[in-house]
């Protein structure tokens, strides 16, 4: 096997013009002269054997070779820091990147506030989310775009491990005003007469949903289906009728919708940390998860 004899230096340069979209400014950015930075990617491209710059007079763009090979780039030279410092090093520092994909519904109202405040206590760790549904978010977890990811999805996958951390259960969604929105509990026998609305056939949390409802012999009619939560949760706040949906996809405060729990069956998803088997958290990703595992368990 061929060996890839490039360095930390070319791959900073690399990293530098690729979120900057300039020579000049990644440059400034390093303390490097135009010239020496051009030759540093040039020398890298003709390691790799591939362009990885489109260029023009006005801007340049990553090659689609070029977008592929910038989150190997970062992840590299994590690893690079990792092996010269020392992970304790790295940690007591707090510096790195962390790439997390999560699915939406826990991404939109509960991730932001775990970011942000990790953010605020570790501000020189940069933490990119990757919000898909749960089929994207396991492939960007075992392409490697991803450090690691939250989803429902993942103890049935080959090659990937799933540690559970959060159980999640449905609810239902209603306005505040709703005749309903007052009991602690709410049957789906209790919801026969009521305008139902639902996300698609194709999301994950609906035939998660289907599954357990047909185990029950329980065959909903849905008034109204849309493709994403955020969208039936709009739904919902607007008055066309009620939802179940998963507790975190709802706001825990919301000023004008509650989630009543849901049982005769009660459903609930499992989320957990989706990882390649065989591999290990680099530090900051570690903190990350650690942080992340704490928030959940003090929102339950």
């Amino acid at each position: 096997m061929a060996r890839i004899n490039f360095d930390l230096q070319q791959l900073e340069a690399f990293v530098a013009v690729a979120e900057r979209g300039s020579f000049r400014a990644a440059a400034d950015h390093i303390h490097l002269s135009a010239p020496a930075l051009s030759r540093r990617i040039d020398k890298l491209e003709t390691i790799l054997g591939a362009r990885l710059f489109k260029r023009t007079t006005r801007e340049v763009e990553l090659t689609s070779l070029g977008q592929v090979f910038l989150d190997r780039a970062r992840a590299a030279m994590d690893d690079l820091e990792s092996a010269t410092l020392g992970i304790t090093d790295i940690a007591a520092s707090r510096t790195g990147r962390v790439t997390v994909a999560c699915v939406p519904s826990a991404a939109i109202h509960f991730l932001p506030s775990v970011v942000s405040s990790f953010s605020e206590r570790y501000p020189l760790i940069r933490v990119r989310v990757i919000d898909e549904a749960a089929g994207a978010v396991m492939a960007s977890v075992v392409s490697g775009e991803s450090d690691f990811g939250i989803s429902f999805m993942g103890n049935q996958v080959p090659g990937v491990d799933f540690e559970p951390i959060h159980t999640d259960p449905f609810v239902v969604a209603m306005p505040r005003r709703h005749a309903l929105a007052g009991r602690k509990t709410l049957s789906w026998k209790n919801l026969e007469t009521e305008r139902l609305i639902a996300v698609s056939r194709t999301s994950g949390n609906r035939q998660l949903l289907d599954d357990a409802l047909a185990k029950a012999g329980i065959n909903p009619s849905y008034r109204l289906e849309v493709s994403h939560i955020a969208t039936l949760l709009g739904m919902v706040e607007a008055g066309l009728g009620l939802a179940a949906v998963p507790r975190l996809a709802l706001p825990k405060r919301h000023p004008s919708m509650v989630g009543v729990a849901l049982v005769a069956p009660a459903v609930s998803r499992v989320l957990g940390l989706t990882t390649l088997r065989g591999t290990t958290l680099r530090a900051p990703a570690k903190m990350f998860y650690d942080y992340l595992h704490m928030a959940l368990k003090e929102r339950r």
